[in-house]
């Protein structure tokens, strides 16, 4: 590789609203500040909530006159 063209590479702390916070090595030059991440995230901590696929299906079956094929 090339020297002098590269970005520094720097230890940061990513700091979530929640209060986790990540140490990582990024270019960035300081501390990196985000609303979510995988500590709080609904995905992540089992606390999604599924959406009712099946009666959705039937109600565009249902508005469209389609039937479901055996």
């Amino acid at each position: 590789m090339k020297e002098g063209i590269h970005p520094q590479y720097n230890e940061v702390t990513i700091k979530c609203s929640c209060g986790n916070e990540i140490a990582t090595r990024s270019t960035l030059k300081g501390d990196m500040h985000t609303e979510i991440c995988s500590a709080c995230h609904p995905f992540f901590t089992g606390k999604q909530r599924l959406l009712d696929t099946a009666g959705r299906v039937e109600r565009f079956r249902r508005k469209y006159g389609q039937t479901q094929k055996k």
